[in-house]
């Protein structure tokens, strides 16, 4: 008993212990964003490790949701070949959906955000809310959407175009306000206001005053 005992709580201490999360250096790739595929831009992506194992290559900047978890978005090679090409795969940079990452156990799951482009879209976060305008299966409605960590459903999910041009929503980042506040700047731009996992439109106060 006596020696099973310092065995059992080594294992409980070694169970506990936070996983080595790190991000490599950034390397500049060659990224062919749209339907089209047929302009270049620069992609710069990072290697992410989890105890010295390379597990994701992401894009752009991270997001502290919690001083446990994070967010970041994912990026990825796709082997671009055709079945009568020669010379093995040819790979393909992209840029992929959104990862959320556990420090303590050291888990990557994919974060499902409604109507998200990983070519349009461009995510502003605060807390555990994105706001970012997505677009339709078929490419041609732009949605205004805002959602929470943890749940299915988008708190907001509104029509900010009725048609888009070349796959692109034309609506930039949204921007956030204390207290929960989320701006949209489309051709017009409206406000939400996001109160305990509710969103209703913001009430503009008037000024009187001459």
């Amino acid at each position: 008993m006596l020696l099973t005992i310092p065995g059992l709580v080594a294992g409980a201490a070694s169970a506990t212990k936070p996983h080595v999360c790190t991000f490599g250096k950034t390397t500049s790739v060659k990224w062919h964003p749209g339907p089209a595929e047929d302009k270049t831009l620069e992609l710069k992506v990072r290697p992410f490790y989890v105890d010295g194992r390379l597990r994701e290559f992401t894009v752009g900047t991270v997001h502290e949701v919690t001083d446990r978890l994070f967010v970041v978005q994912r990026a990825f090679r796709l082997n671009d070949a055709l079945p009568q090409d020669s010379g093995g795969p040819q790979w393909l940079w992209q840029k992929g959906g959104w990862l959320v990452i556990d420090r303590i156990t050291g888990r990557i799951s994919l974060l499902a955000l409604p109507d998200f482009d990983a070519y349009s879209s461009l995510v502003s976060w605060y807390r555990d809310y994105a706001a970012y305008c997505g677009l339709s299966e078929d490419g041609q409605h732009a949605y205004a959407v805002v959602v929470e960590i943890g749940r299915r459903k988008p708190l907001v999910r509104q029509v900010v175009a009725g048609q888009t041009s070349d796959g692109d929503p034309g609506c930039p980042v949204p921007s956030w306000q204390r207290p929960d506040r989320v701006t949209f700047h489309a051709n017009q731009d409206f406000t939400y206001s996001i109160r305990h996992g509710l969103a209703e439109p913001a009430i503009e106060e008037e000024n009187d005053s001459e």
